[in-house]
Parts: structure tokens; sequence; C-alpha cells
């Protein structure tokens, strides 16, 4: 059984062929990077040769008309499964029926980077592929038993019940797998994780014995620590601000927020960390503030998480940004010895995937994960699939 596993982020796009029959055997790879930007990179990988290109790629639909090119012609496709973002009542793993496409339009509004997106991609996807099964595992899911002091705002709770208003928390999937690996690395599933996807968009989640206890996410993607081009944890009164003294329309203020915001509204350099890193290290000031908020706001997460754990054993860095950045990593970490927390410098310098970089005195471990979102998604699409 081969399963197709499509993997839409905010400004990127990953695909996996899984040949589950034969041992998860991998049968095509690639993906698109710096989608919506003047210029896009396009990579796929095949019997071990990977080979890249530059196009034009102004939104996700060009970028999977791009992926279905890509896939080699003798291959069979029996399902083609997504890590889908968000429904309104709706999480777990599912086939993607009218009634579940309609849950996830209905929160359109408050994933409006992901939704729109996997939703075309899932419709392509019908017209191409008629009577293959299409499955989404929902980012919410990981989050899905977090308890009700985490998971419930407090706003009045006849509208949250309402309206599913609640904390919901996304990137289970990258979250799940950095669990997985971590258990493995100790050798047992009792242990206090924090767990950190950072990326065009990050989330830092609290893991208490393999379950998701708080995640720095909400209703939506836009809290918990600044983003590429989103804003993160603000004072909601900011918004009111704007629109009732500052002359901003409430259209205007959400453009703002999602797209102008974060890394981009810091620094004014750029929406990729590599360009504001670039551009702090050659001296321009709002870049070094730019990244300094962004590591110090990860810093306070782990901090917190740490308090409500009641200790830590394992902090986990996944994600474009948590993999690639040394910099990120030791600013993040910067000032955590108290809680044990003793970064290798010259390990996490040269650090890939799966190595620890913390000390041989730390007592926390510290590791870099190539997290394998794909893999988590193919396993439970395969699952439902036996299932029936």
């Amino acid at each position: 059984m081969n399963i197709l596993i499509c993997n839409v982020g905010s400004t990127s796009l990953k695909y996996q062929l899984f040949a589950m029959d034969e041992g998860e055997r991998v049968i095509a790879a690639g993906g698109a990077e710096r989608v919506g930007a003047a210029e896009s990179l396009f990579y796929r990988t095949e019997q071990g040769e990977r080979r890249q290109e530059r196009y034009v790629l102004p939104t996700h639909r060009e970028a999977i008309g791009r992926m279905l090119d890509a896939l080699p012609a003798d291959a069979a496709v029996d399902c083609v499964g997504f890590k889908v973002v968000h429904a309104k009542g709706v999480t777990g793993v599912q086939y993607l029926t009218d009634e579940v496409l309609a849950a996830m339009e209905a929160f359109n509004s408050v994933a409006p980077a992901h939704n729109p997106p996997y939703l075309a991609a899932i419709r392509q996807f019908r017209a191409l592929l008629p009577g293959v099964p299409l499955i989404g595992s929902f980012e919410t899911a990981f989050h899905a038993q977090m308890p009700p002091e985490v998971s419930l705002y407090s706003i009045p709770w006849e509208l949250g019940e309402r309206h599913a208003i609640r904390r919901y928390g996304f990137h289970g999937a990258s979250h799940e797998y950095m669990t997985e690996f971590a258990a493995e690395r100790l050798g047992r599933r009792e242990f206090r994780l924090i767990s950190c996807h950072l990326g065009g968009s990050g989330s830092i989640t609290a893991v208490r014995d393999g379950r998701s206890v708080d995640t720095s996410m909400g209703l939506s993607l836009q809290c918990g620590v600044m983003q590429n081009n989103r804003i993160g944890d603000i004072d909601p009164y900011i918004i009111f601000y704007l629109a009732e003294e500052c002359g901003m329309t409430l259209p205007e203020i959400k453009t703002m927020l999602q797209t102008k915001s974060g890394l981009l509204g810091m620094s004014g350099v750029s929406n990729d960390l590599r360009d504001v890193e670039a551009a702090a290290a050659a001296g321009n000031t709002r870049a070094q503030n730019a990244v300094k908020a962004y590591t110090y706001g990860i810093r306070k997460y782990i901090g917190s998480y740490a308090a409500a754990l009641g200790g830590l054993d394992v902090i986990t860095f996944g994600g474009g940004i948590g993999r690639n950045s040394a910099q990120v990593r030791e600013q993040a970490l910067s000032g955590l010895e108290f809680l044990g927390v003793a970064l290798d410098r010259e390990k996490n310098r040269t650090a890939k995937g799966g190595d620890d970089i913390s000390r041989a005195d730390s007592h926390v471990r510290i590791y870099v994960v190539d997290t394998n979102e794909e893999l988590i998604v193919a396993r439970k699409a395969a699952q439902l699939l036996g299932e029936n």
C-alpha cells in the first residue's frame, strides 16, 4: 500500500510517498520552500538523488501542481494523507468527507494561512484521483486531552461553548514525533519534555509521560512565540487602540497581524530568519532586536513550562529553525542553567538532526530532531484504513 503524504506549511510544502508494506520505504520525496516569495525553491529526491529547481510559486496551488508532476509515473497512489490543521468540532484522524471539509471551512477565519490551501489541495486531489481515499490527521489531536484549566479561556463559558472557542494547539505531528524520539533515546516513556517546533510558524509544548499538557498556541496560530510574519502574543487591546484611535480598519489590522508582523515586522528585513540573522550579524539594530525578542520568547515559554511540569528532563528542537539555527538554540537556552540545562556550544554549532547537544554534566538532555511529520501521518492513515 502506497500512501502519499502532503504537508502544507504556511510558506512551505513537503511530500513523501511511502510504501507502507515495504517497511515504510520512501519511494519519492521533496517539497517547496519560500512559497509566495518572488522566487521559490522546489526540490525532489528519487533513489537517493536530490534535484532542485527554482520557480515562481505564488501560492500553494502551484506548489502542489509541481509536486504531482514530480511523482514517479510508475508509482501507484493508494491513499493521500494530509497533515490538516483545524476544523470546528473535529479533530483526530478522519476521512475527508464533505462534512469534515465544511468543519474546516468554518474555521477558515482562525487558520487563514492553512485551511484554504489545504482545502484547495484536497479538492484538487479529489478531481485528479477519484476513488482514492483522502485522510486527514489534524494537528490539534495531540493536544486534545489538555485539562480544562489549560484549554479554557476566561471568557463567558456559554460563549466559548457555543462557538468552540478554546485553546487547541497545533503542530501536533511534529510534537508527537519529537516525543517518540525522546522516548526512544531515553529508553523510557515517563519523562518531562519541552518540545520546540520552530519554523515559519512555531509552537512550544509541555509533554508529561507522552501527553501534551500545555502548548503555546490557542484558538488560532497567531499566538505564542512570534513567527515569520505573525504577531505572536500581544495585549488584545492593541487591536482596539489601532481601530479606535489610529484609524485602522479591522481588515487592515488582521492583515498586519498575520502577514506584516513577527520577524518581518520587527526587523524590517524579511520574514525568513536566515535573512534576519545575516542582517543582525551585519549590524542592523532592528534585526538584532528581532532575533533577541524571538529567542527571549522561546526562553520564557521553556521556563514557564518547566514550572508547569514540576521539573524538566528533555528539550527538543525541531522544524526548520529549530534544526538549523545554532544561534536561536544557544540564545533560547541562555540563562537556564538553574533548571539543569547545560548546552555544549561546540556540539550545538555543528549539530545535525539526531544529535545530543547537551554537555555531559547536563541534567537535561537537549536534542536536535529531524522531525518526520509525514511518517506520523502515514502511520495514522494506514491505521484508519486498516480499521475499515
